[in-house]
């Protein structure tokens, strides 16, 4: 019997590309937001970069109902607290740690831990996930890495982020493993501080024609 997908895998599963964006000045969020849901793309990774990255979250949050909205670069348990508060839909960390791992199940927030190794994926099945960021997907083996895993690990999904581009994400999405990948190229920081958000609903209308996306059937 498969398993039945849990929030955080519906949040992915809303199209094969996540963005993971950097965003400098809050006035950029919505317009943003608005570009990638225009390009087909709902499930937006904010990274926690920059001191105005929850004001960004919570803009989006607020102005663009079709966006969902998350976190990444999450480092500390407040974190997950500051960024539930700020309207974030999801948490992603670049890791995994026991304190994180434990904040997670006591936050609302699905969360995504971050592997590289074996024994580290073990740590992270052990408290209780079932789906892992693969980062940085490149320097760590690649599809190559993932195809090993899936043996030992067969219910594991992944997405994998770093180092990825438009070609190279085909590559990963046709591991059955992967439920979606991550990237910075659908929405590359120096378009968002120019304000061409045009160019960010093109790069997103192709980054969701890379794999028909899935309906969402829940959030949180």
């Amino acid at each position: 019997m498969t398993p039945e997908p849990t929030p955080i895998e519906d949040i992915l599963a809303t199209g094969p590309v996540l963005p993971v964006v950097v965003i400098d000045d809050p006035a950029h969020a919505v317009p943003l937001a608005k570009a990638l849901v225009a390009g087909g793309v709902r499930a937006i990774e904010v990274t926690l970069r920059t001191e105005r990255a929850l004001d960004a979250v919570r803009a989006i949050a607020a102005e663009v109902p079709d966006a969902i909205p998350g976190v990444g670069t999450v480092l500390t348990p407040a974190d997950f607290d500051a960024a539930a508060a700020a309207g974030a839909k999801f948490a992603i960390s670049p890791g995994a740690t026991p304190a994180l791992l434990d904040a997670a199940w006591a936050s609302t927030l699905p969360y995504v831990p971050a592997v590289q190794t074996a024994s580290e994926l073990m740590t992270v099945m052990a408290a209780g996930f079932t789906v892992a960021k693969f980062f940085p997907a490149a320097q760590a083996g690649g599809v190559e890495a993932l195809k090993a895993l899936a043996g030992p690990f067969p219910t594991m999904r992944f997405c994998p982020t770093g180092g990825l581009d438009a070609q190279s994400a085909l590559s990963y999405l046709a591991l059955p493993n992967v439920i979606c990948v991550g990237g910075s190229w659908i929405a590359p920081r120096a378009a968002i501080a120019a304000g061409d958000f045009g160019k960010i609903e093109q790069l997103a209308r192709a980054a969701s024609a890379l794999r028909a996306a899935r309906p969402l059937r829940r959030v949180g």
